[in-house]
């Protein structure tokens, strides 16, 4: 019998960047909330997964407004995120009592998902107890150190997305260590935990929302993925 399947969807963005009172996960895209096309995607990859929607408690009664407006009846459990993602994801978590499914962290302003990925998240979890999204590098980078600056190899890098997948078992122990500003993904805090973290291909169009110029790049990679064109 296979695991239970568990999404925790963070949403908890204040949009500063998008210089909008709007927080930037209620901003449209094509004409839909970011947040609603980000967890389509996990309901296209199945109609089985238990989707936990994490907001910040002054969000949630603009996100129930924003189901009624756009007609979205999609069942899902929500609860109140914390003063950061550590605590936000740490809340999410406590929602699961099951100790032996799987559970994909996703960022709710990464709405171009594909359910390919997740599926592929899933499996390669269910083999390694991680699975990580990450890209390769495009750009030449170099280190800085003051005054200094030096080429490195840009092959040795990633850049890493959500969803990052885990054992709930496995995920819900590394998150019982403290809160560190460093720890700024899951796989960082299942790193300082002790747990090794495997990496899996994601894709160049599974974007982070966070400025105005994301929206327009979003709009056209949604509109290319719909039309083609």
């Amino acid at each position: 019998m296979a695991s239970q399947e568990y999404a925790i969807i963070v949403a908890g963005g204040k949009g500063t960047r998008m210089n909008s009172a709007t927080p930037k996960q209620f901003m449209l895209l094509n004409g839909t909330p970011i947040l609603m096309h980000t967890l389509e995607a996990f309901f296209k990859y199945s109609d089985h997964i238990q989707i936990i929607l994490v907001l910040p408690s002054a969000d949630i009664s603009t996100w129930t407004d924003l189901c009624i407006r756009h007609n979205f009846k999609r069942q899902l459990l929500i609860t109140s995120g914390g003063a950061s993602r550590f605590e936000s994801v740490k809340n999410g978590l406590a929602q699961i009592k099951d100790e032996t499914g799987l559970v994909a962290i996703h960022d709710g302003v990464r709405p171009l998902i594909s359910p390919d990925i997740i599926a592929a998240s899933f499996r390669l979890a269910a083999v390694h107890q991680s699975a990580i999204a990450a890209v390769r590098l495009k750009e030449s980078i170099r280190i800085t150190d003051q005054d200094t600056t030096k080429a490195v190899d840009r092959a040795n890098y990633r850049l890493i997305q959500t969803p990052q997948t885990f054992a709930v078992k496995l995920i819900k122990q590394a998150y019982m260590i403290k809160e560190e500003a460093s720890l700024t993904d899951d796989a960082s805090v299942a790193e300082r935990a002790g747990y090794k973290i495997s990496l899996f291909e994601g894709s160049y169009e599974n974007i982070k929302v966070t400025t105005p110029e994301d929206i327009a790049v979003a709009e056209a990679l949604l509109n290319y993925k719909e039309h083609g064109s």
